[in-house]
């Protein structure tokens, strides 16, 4: 008998959303460090693309999903950027009535704005991060 909560099984139903990010960004990873802390219900599947691509299918080509924070509704469906962070928070305990502020008319709007300069930025934020742990 097949159990949702079998990560074998879920991959075939999906009972969480599923988080996609770059593990390999230092700015990425301790965010999303803070929010795995947050999640003791275990309501997120968390998948660092950038390391452990391999052992599990990817529902975009890797190369997109490093580009972009993206998560997977229990439905299917594909979120990316700041209403991905909006589908996380709504997910967390702790964290939710941030998402229900970030639903707000025009906020979605004004967070994906600020995600965009981020990831234009974000380069350059990783060479800083390691010149300064390499000291």
């Amino acid at each position: 008998m097949h159990v949702a909560s079998d990560p074998l099984w879920s991959e075939f139903v999906m009972t969480r959303l599923r988080v996609f990010f770059d593990g390999a960004c230092p700015a990425c990873s301790k965010e999303i460090a803070l929010y795995r802390r947050a999640d003791r219900q275990r309501a997120i599947d968390w998948r660092d693309v950038a390391h452990e691509s391999d052992g599990f299918s990817l529902p975009l080509p890797r190369e997109t999903l490093l580009k972009r924070f993206h998560v997977q509704r229990p439905d299917g469906e594909m979120v990316s950027g700041a209403r991905a962070f909006i589908e996380v928070w709504a997910a967390l305990p702790g964290w939710r009535w941030l998402a229900r502020l970030c639903r707000a008319p025009g906020i979605p709007s004004l967070l994906e704005v600020s995600y965009r300069i981020f990831l234009k930025l974000r380069p350059t934020l990783q060479k800083f991060q390691r010149r300064k742990s390499s000291i």
